[in-house]
């Protein structure tokens, strides 16, 4: 299978917060449309420091993590950050990564908005068993 992408919107889910308190109005929330690698090996959302800086994401906090040749390097992560895809949406943390590196879409925001990449297609699906909500499980 080649790799696979999909258009993500990016938004920051403080902007929104603050839209929902009457702070801020809709036009000031910051977001960006960005084609991100579906990579279903990596568990987090990663974004480059450029996708950072837009946002105006704050640190949350350093955490460790295991690159695919085994290293381990520090990177920070910030959020919260508000996804969408098609019908679905997710809310998650993000690691950043160094520089302008490619923004992965992992595991945790796939499984929160229910979305699968169909290997003939190499694309990014709404999982067609649930095609008009995401159902996750909790057990």
């Amino acid at each position: 299978m080649g790799m696979v992408y999909a258009d993500i919107e990016l938004i920051n889910a403080d902007d929104l917060a603050l839209v929902r308190k009457q702070i801020i109005e809709d036009v000031d929330v910051k977001k960006m449309h960005i084609s991100m690698l579906v990579d279903s090996g990596a568990y987090m959302l990663c974004i480059n420091e450029t996708i950072q800086e837009q946002l105006d994401l704050p640190l949350i906090e350093k955490r460790k993590a295991q690159l695919a040749n085994g290293s381990i390097e520090e990177y920070d992560v910030v959020g919260p950050i508000f996804l969408k895809f098609k019908n679905r949406t997710a809310t998650c943390n993000a690691m950043v990564l160094h520089g302008d590196s490619e923004p992965l879409l992992g595991s945790i925001p796939m499984e929160e908005m229910d979305v699968l990449i169909h290997p003939l297609r190499q694309e990014l699906i709404v999982n067609p068993e649930h095609p008009y909500f995401a159902q996750l499980k909790l057990k």
